[in-house]
This record gives C-alpha cells, structure tokens and sequence, in this order.
C-alpha cells in the first residue's frame, strides 16, 4: 500500500503544472512525508520557494488533485529555499540567489519592476535583498522610501550594513553620493564600484538579491554576469519594437556568460483610460510573447501602463506595498513567484530527486 501511494503521488505531480510557478509540480515540490491513519492519509509537500500568501489559492488547488488517494486527505505545504547553483557569492554576506533585472534601454520601467518583485517575494515571507547596481543613476533609494542623506553603517572601517527599508536589505550608490552628484566615472571604475557593493555588503542571509541592473549591455552588465554568480536573470521591455530589439541584446548577453533568462516582463503593455475605461495597446501588441518564442523563454507576465505605479514608486511605497491586494501587485506577485519557481526547478535539478520521503502507517 505505501509504495503504491507514493507511486500514485509522484504521479499525480509529474502530470500536473504547479498553478502558481507554472513549472512542473515535480520540480518545484518534494513529498517529505506521507502517514496514513485507518481513513487519514497525511501528505506533506516541501516547494523550493516562498508561498505564504499564495497558499491560499494553492492548498486548495492541490488538494483537489490530490483527493482521489483518500476519503480523508491531509494536506501540509512547507517551503525553503534553496541555492539554484553551487557558487556562493565570494563576500562577507550570505546569499543564496541573485536575480539581475535588466532592460536593453532606459525608460521601459526596469527599477519599477525590479523594487515590486523585490518587494513581493518579501510579502511571500523570503528573506530579500535589493542592490541598486545602476551606478550612474540611482533611483531605489527614492522608490523604498529612505530618507535624504542616509548612509549605510561601516562595521570593521569596510563592511557596509545594509539600509532596511520596507522589509529589504538594500544598498546603492544613492546612500553613497548627493542626488546632486554625477557619476562620471569610466566603466572600470563603475565595475569595481559595483563589485564593492556586492562583496563588502553584510548581507543576512538571503534567500534573494535583487539586482537593478543599468540599462543596456556594457562593462557593468558583463562583470556582474561574468564575475558573480547570477541565478537567473528577467528582463523587462516595452511592446514597443526599438525596445524588443534592444532587449533581445540583453537576452543575447546573459545566454553568452551562460546566465539561465528566467523569463520577460512586458511593461507597459496596455493603457486603460481612466475616464472610460477603454483599453488600448498603445506601444504595440504582442511583441513580448514573439520574442519570448524566438528564445524558448517565458513570459513571466505583463504589466499595464498605469498612473498609480509611477505615482507609488516615485512616493516611496511601491504598489506592492501601497495597495496589496490590488489587482497590479497581483500581477508583480505572479511575475515573482514564477521566477522563484524556476529557480526551485534548478535547485532541485542541481540537487537530484532529494531523499526518499518517510512513510508511516497506523491502523492500517
């Protein structure tokens, strides 16, 4: 009977699409345990990413699945997360994934993106951190919130301590210069920067690092994908044709360092009048889910053209925090947690099948 019970679970998730991530339930989840008491069968799942929010609409999806083995199913959803790969960071902080969001030209809402995702991970109840790699502009410091003039602590005259700042662990250069003060720097000079941010930071153990990348594919680009150990990468585009071709550069990069692309995130994708409610695809139809197809990648999601999200970022709240069960920070959610699902994909693959679950049985 157990093995037969076991078999029928392993089925039942290999067959079926996690309704979250939208990868396989076999690569996202493990069977950890299964108990069966006279009609009871207990079942726990382990997923390899963070799903408080989202076990609401996950549990029952999963216990409907699951309901044949049983008269009585008890379903118990764990999570942890684990590295995608197995090159830690060479720094004083602890990380376990670091996602690059990345556009190939400014304006398309790539640090937008970036601080909502960051953002909606946390909600899930990962441990988050957000590096603000756009040396030459700056902008989260703005959209989390942080006051004017705020400098990270210095521990041991060379360690940063990260700015909480709405649930993140963040650094950037903003903590580092006036909103006054331009970079001009030369691009070496901005990579070595950049590196310092990242291994000299204290981070506390962190299931993700968001990275907001700086637009384009220059030598920060390149050093953070060549000399870091990026997990994924998402990059954000507009529907726009002069912004797919740009961002197909970027997709382009990361696969020649060998960085998996976790999927796009298409901005900007529809206008809805906020008079009459008409929906218009201003930028173009479409063009995020073509050059998804022309790369074998994803579309984790689009995003509209809206007033409220540069409005929240530009205040200090991002939509994620600002209206949490709003249907936009739905979409951020989804984005997300699609990306964390590959993620858990990779690990799982990097880490084989795992241990074989525990099996009880009483008053069989």
């Amino acid at each position: 009977m157990t093995q037969a019970l076991h078999d029928q679970i392993h089925q039942i998730l290999a067959k079926n699409a996690d309704p979250v991530s939208l990868q396989p339930l076999s690569s996202v989840a493990e069977v950890k345990d299964i108990a069966s008491s006279g009609e009871v069968v207990k079942v726990v799942l382990h997923f390899g990413y963070p799903l408080e929010r989202a076990r609401a609409s996950l549990q029952p999806a999963l216990e409907a699945l699951l309901a044949p083995l049983a008269s009585k199913l008890e379903l118990v959803l764990s999570w942890a997360v684990k590295p995608a790969q197995n090159k830690p960071l060479e720094g004083v902080g602890k990380v376990k994934n670091i996602i690059a969001v990345s556009s190939g030209k400014g304006g398309v809402g790539k640090s937008t993106t970036a601080v909502n995702l960051a953002l909606a991970l946390a909600a899930e109840g990962a441990r988050v951190g957000m590096l603000d790699a756009d040396i030459y502009g700056p902008s989260q410091s703005l959209m989390l919130g942080v006051a004017p003039g705020t400098r990270p602590a210095i521990e041991q005259d060379k360690f940063f301590v990260p700015v909480p700042a709405l649930g993140l662990q963040s650094i950037s250069m903003g903590y580092l210069a006036t909103a006054d003060t331009p970079m001009v720097w030369r691009g070496p000079m901005a990579s070595g920067a950049l590196q310092q941010l990242l291994k000299q930071t204290l981070w506390d153990d962190l299931d993700y690092l968001i990275v907001d990348m700086p637009p384009g594919t220059g030598d920060i680009q390149l050093t953070l994908s060549q000399q870091v150990p990026v997990a994924g990468a998402v990059v954000v585009t507009t529907p726009q044709d002069i912004a797919l071709l740009d961002a197909k550069k970027g997709v382009e990069m990361f696969r020649k360092v060998h960085v998996p692309v976790l999927g796009i995130v298409e901005n900007m994708a529809t206008h809805i009048c906020s008079q009459c409610g008409h929906e218009e695809h201003i930028f173009g139809q479409g063009g995020g889910e073509r050059m998804a197809r022309e790369y074998g990648v994803p579309v984790l999601g689009s995003l509209p053209l809206s007033l409220s999200i540069r409005e929240q970022a530009d205040g200090g709240k991002p939509t994620v925090v600002a209206e949490p069960d709003s249907e936009i920070s739905s979409l951020y959610r989804q984005i997300a947690l699609r990306a964390a699902g590959s993620l858990a994909g990779m690990a799982q693959a990097a880490g084989g099948a795992g241990a074989f679950p525990s099996i009880s049985i009483v008053n069989d």
